[in-house]
Formats: structure tokens, C-alpha cells, sequence
């Protein structure tokens, strides 16, 4: 049989076995997805009790992560729906509606009857249809537990001129799944990608869908060619003449009983055509600095025809532990070009340092040429330790692209001191699962995850970047270490009901707030008046006896000195 007949036949091979594996996770799925939509049908009782539309204003959303930010297409606002929250025992899950202004940097929380049920890991994009509509497509649903899913294979969409949720019913869409993609492409909705999972079965999809905005109606595309494997949480980009380009993305297999092996994939495909029944699959492979390995990256789309990726992380596998190392980096890539490049703040502009440098005043949009073009530097770790209201040393990896020319940086003492007021620069924390959007070439970043050992900190933060200029990064919510929440096993004494865990999210730990109190009441109090470096020399011994006993007698003194004045600054300021 010469190779094309073998390749055709291994083709047929895997597209069988595929099918059983889905037949295989739909049986084991269907007892699981029977007694959670029990539950949902609770929650949807609930909704179903709003006759009115609600809009108030409202404090920044609770942390979360996998929810969706969408800019508005008409008005200078960005769109919160769903995504979930975890605090050690419970898994929460969301469908309320936030709404940001971006002019009056304020939040406002919007009550419609008859929304979706809560999820998260679902997809929403935006058309400008109608005063501007908001389409849902998929997501999961997970118990109080998380040991049990719900997929769903629903579609939504918001009309946002009239403020109204309306469930679209058409047949022949695809099967329930999470993690996958949907963009907005002339007047379809494309999806790909995405997983289904149950308590012991999971699987993958590269299947592709469109929905006519037209008709409303459903048809699975066939590209020819090879295409992309199986995979989730993939970047998924249009391209100005309505190309598809798919990059990098998560999966795993099972390669025995009770193990799996997860895939990084770091591969790049253009799907074109310009008719449906003749799209096709081409590999690409695109020069300039690619991003390095990942997972739970964010994507959104960027000016001037590129797209973007922000964070993920790269976990290392051990014999009995995963340590993950996650980012905070972007990434563009250049539609046109086909070339990777990656985002360096340049940082705000300094008349001293100009005059010192003899530069002159660069024409508008010549910066980002300029950080196109620039040689690939190599990776630089920055370790970074946050303190937790209990005392816990949140040790924070970053990784950023590369440092500035060897010419910069080795600027006189002088500068550097002169410059030492600013501190360091503002950025978000390095992290996975965040909500991007991008609005008037403005990048807005919201929440998302990062972990240290087995504890899971959400966040609830907001930052925006300017993607023209690439200066610095403003913060507009800060995050606020001691509102972390985590619960260990431990100190629960009994599990409340699901429908108290599932619908909820932002209750406090009455036992866990005690118990902080009185660990706070231990510490050596500040006197009045007294000197943050008094304190310190007064208390030191005491902080760095609190941190080794957190880091582990094997960690090195320096660090465990560095973390106790971390420690011990902590407290002063919130003292003071």
C-alpha cells in the first residue's frame, strides 16, 4: 500500500475511534448531566422571578475566571458575563451581567429576566447588529464540588439596544462542550475546538461550526487538508478577508489506566477559501519571536491587523505534583506579516533622557514598528513574594520577553536614582484564564487565576494598556491580597447545600476571619509613631522566625530574610 493509501486509512483508523470515545464520554456524561440539570432548573426558577430590568451601580465583580469581556460596538463599554470562582472546597459559577465605563472607570451590575444559566469556559462575541448584540455560545456547568460537569450546547444572544436575553433554538449545531472558540466572521459565528469531560472520561474536538446571523441556522464545515488536532483554549483570529488562523491550544490523552498526558500544541493553521465548500486546511509557519509554550492564555484582537495573546501558564509535570509557571507577557502577531513578535513596555517617556540620548521625537505609530523589529532577547525571570491577610508568602513567577538593549541599561547610577522615585512599573501579576477586551486600541485585562503549591488565588483586578503607544500599564481596580479567600478541607466543619455553594461565591469565613484576628493579634503591634525601619529593626527577628517556619527550614536565608521584611512591611502598612 504505498503512503497515501496508509495515510488515508490511519485517517479513517482515528476519526473511528474518535467517535466511540465520544459515544463512549456521552453514556458515562449522561447520568452526571441528569442530576445537574436538576440544579440548573432550580437556578433558572430563580432567574425566572425578575420580570424587570435592573441596572444599578455596583463595586468591582468578585474574582473570577473563564467568564467573557466583550467591548460594546456603540458605546465606550465593556461586558461582563459569567466565569467561576473556587475558594478551596467550592466551585461557584456565574451569569450576572456587569457593565464598565470606561470614561467614568465605574462598574455597574445589570439584572434582565431570563438569562442563561450560570457558567463559565463559554464564548461570547459581539456583532454590530441592532444597537449591538452579544452572542453565547456553550460553556460548563460544574456541582459545588467540582467533580461533575454539565456542557451545554445552547445559544444566546444579548440585544443590547433593548437590554433583553433571547435563547436562539436551531437544530444541528455542535455538542456540548467548554474551552472552545467563537469569532464573529462576516455574518457567521465560527466555532472550533473545545472539550467535553465527565467524572472519568473526557474528549477533544477540532470539528468546526458556522451559524448564519441570516438564516439562524447551523451547517459543519468540512475543510480539506490536514487541520489542527483535536485541542481547547486555542487562539482563534479572522483575518480581513475572513481567513480563519488558529494558533497553539491544550489537550490531553489517556496513555494508561488513571494516567494522562497533556499536549501543548505550539502549531499555527489558516483555514481559507472563498466558499464553504471549498475552505481548506494549510499549515503555517510564521517567523519573527513566537511565545513560549502555554496554556490559559487570553487572545483578543489588536490594531493595525494583528491579534494578541496575554498570560497562560507553562505547568511542569513531577511524579506526584504539577508547578506551574505563569505569565504576564503579550504576544502579537501580525495578520499580514505572518510573524510573531513580542509586546516590551517601552515605558513613559523622559525629557532627561531624551536630551541625554540625543533622540529625537519619533512620527506616530513608528514605536511599534520599532518593537517589531527588534532582535529576540532572552527570556528573564523575576520572582516576586505578596502576603497574604494569613500570613501566606504568595511567591509570584514572571517571565518577560527580554531586557532592553545592554545600551540602556547600563545607564549611569545617576539616571537609575533619579528614576528610583517611580518605583517599579505598574502591571498585572502574572496569571492564567483572564478576561480580555479591546476597545479605542486600549487592552483592558480583568481577573483570571495564578496558584503556589495547591492553593488557587482569583482575582478581581483591572489594568489597560495602551496598544499604540506600549508605554506602561495603569491600574484602574487594584488587587487586594487579603480579600484571597481559602478555605482548607480542615476548617470546614460541614459542606452547605449545593444550592447555597453554587449560587453564591462572595460569603466570608466567619471561623476563617476569627482565626485571622487572632494570628493578627500575635504580631508585634507597632507603636505610635514609630518608623517603618525602627519597626523592622525592633520586630525582625520575630518575621523572619514567622517566615521560615511558612518557607520550610530548606529554604535559603536570603530569600527567607527578603520575605520576612515583605511580611513585616505588610503589616506596618496596615497598621499605619
Amino acid at each position: 500500500m504505498g503512503k497515501k493509501g496508509k495515510r488515508e486509512k490511519k485517517g479513517k483508523g482515528a476519526e473511528k475511534t474518535a467517535a466511540k470515545m465520544e459515544k463512549k464520554v456521552s453514556r458515562r456524561a449522561k447520568k452526571e448531566e441528569e442530576d445537574l440539570e436538576a440544579l440548573i432548573a432550580e437556578f433558572q426558577n430563580l432567574d425566572a422571578k425578575k420580570t424587570q430590568v435592573i441596572e444599578t451601580s455596583c463595586p468591582p465583580p468578585s474574582p473570577r475566571l473563564n467568564g467573557s469581556l466583550s467591548a460594546h460596538p456603540e458605546k465606550d463599554e465593556l461586558i461582563l458575563f459569567g466565569g467561576e470562582y473556587f475558594n478551596g472546597q467550592k466551585t461557584y459559577l456565574y451569569n450576572d451581567l456587569y457593565v464598565y465605563s470606561i470614561r467614568k472607570n465605574s462598574w455597574s451590575k445589570v439584572e434582565i429576566p431570563n438569562p442563561p444559566p450560570r457558567r463559565c469556559a463559554h464564548q461570547a462575541a459581539v456583532v454590530p447588529t441592532a444597537g449591538g448584540q452579544l452572542w453565547v455560545f456553550g460553556g460548563e456547568f460544574a456541582s459545588p464540588s467540582g467533580e461533575q460537569f454539565y456542557h451545554y450546547k445552547d445559544l444566546w444572544v444579548l440585544h443590547l439596544a433593548t437590554k433583553t436575553w433571547e435563547q436562539i433554538k436551531a437544530s444541528g449545531g455542535p455538542s456540548g462542550r467548554s474551552g472552545h472558540r467563537m469569532v464573529a466572521c462576516k455574518r457567521q459565528l465560527i466555532i472550533f475546538g473545545g472539550f467535553h469531560e465527565s467524572a472519568r472520561d473526557y474528549i477533544y474536538y477540532n470539528d468546526v461550526y458556522a451559524f448564519s446571523l441570516d438564516s439562524f441556522t447551523w451547517s459543519k464545515l468540512a475543510p480539506s487538508g490536514i487541520g489542527p488536532a483535536p485541542r481547547s483554549g486555542c487562539q482563534m483570529t479572522v483575518s480581513p478577508e475572513g481567513s480563519i488562523i488558529i494558533y497553539g491550544g491544550y489537550s490531553k490523552q489517556r496513555i494508561k489506566k488513571d494516567v494522562d498526558k497533556g499536549t501543548l500544541h505550539t502549531d499555527m493553521f489558516l483555514r481559507a477559501g472563498k466558499e464553504e465548500d471549498k475552505w481548506a486546511w494549510s499549515r503555517l509557519s510564521p517567523s519573527g519571536v513566537k511565545p513560549p509554550p502555554r496554556s490559559g492564555f487570553s487572545v483578543s484582537t489588536a490594531p493595525n491587523n494583528r491579534s494578541l495573546l496575554f498570560g497562560g501558564v507553562h505547568d511542569e509535570e513531577e511524579e506526584e505534583s504539577i508547578e506551574g509557571d505563569f505569565f504576564n507577557d503579550i504576544y502579537f502577531y501580525d495578520i499580514g506579516k505572518n510573524r510573531w513578535f513580542p509586546g516590551q513596555l517601552k515605558g513613559p517617556k523622559s525629557e532627561k533622557k531624551k536630551r541625554r540620548r540625543g533622540r529625537q521625537a519619533e512620527a506616530e505609530g513608528a514605536g511599534d514598528e520599532e518593537m517589531e523589529n527588534q532582535p529576540p532577547q532572552g527570556p528573564v525571570e523575576i520572582v516576586k513574594e505578596v502576603v497574604a491577610e494569613d500570613g501566606t508568602v504568595m511567591t509570584i513567577k514572571q517571565v518577560i520577553s527580554g531586557p532592553t538593549e545592554e545600551k540602556e541599561s547600563s545607564e549611569s547610577e545617576e539616571e537609575e536614582e533619579e528614576d528610583g522615585a517611580l518605583g517599579q512599573p505598574v502591571e498585572p501579576c502574572p496569571r492564567s484564564n483572564a478576561m480580555l477586551a479591546v476597545k479605542h486600541g486600549l487592552l483592558f485585562v480583568y481577573g483570571g487565576m495564578f496558584e503556589v503549591g495547591d492553593r488557587q488565588f482569583t482575582l478581581s483586578d483591572l489594568y489597560s494598556i495602551d496598544l499604540h503607544k506600549m508605554e506602561e500599564w495603569k491600574v484602574l481596580v487594584e488587587m487586594d491580597p487579603k480579600a484571597q479567600e481559602w478555605l482548607e478541607e480542615s476548617e470546614s466543619d460541614e459542606e452547605d447545600d449545593e444550592m447555597e455553594g453554587a449560587e453564591g461565591g462572595e460569603e466570608e469565613s466567619s471561623e476563617e476571619d476569627s482565626e485571622n484576628e487572632e494570628g493578627e493579634e500575635q504580631h508585634p503591634a507597632v507603636q505610635p509613631g514609630e518608623e517603618h525601619a525602627d519597626y523592622l529593626s525592633r520586630t525582625e527577628q520575630y518575621w523572619i522566625k514567622l517566615a521560615r517556619s511558612n518557607m520550610g527550614l530548606d529554604a535559603k536565608e536570603k530569600k527567607v530574610v527578603k520575605v520576612a521584611h515583605a511580611m513585616a512591611k505588610t503589616f506596618y502598612e496596615d497598621s499605619v
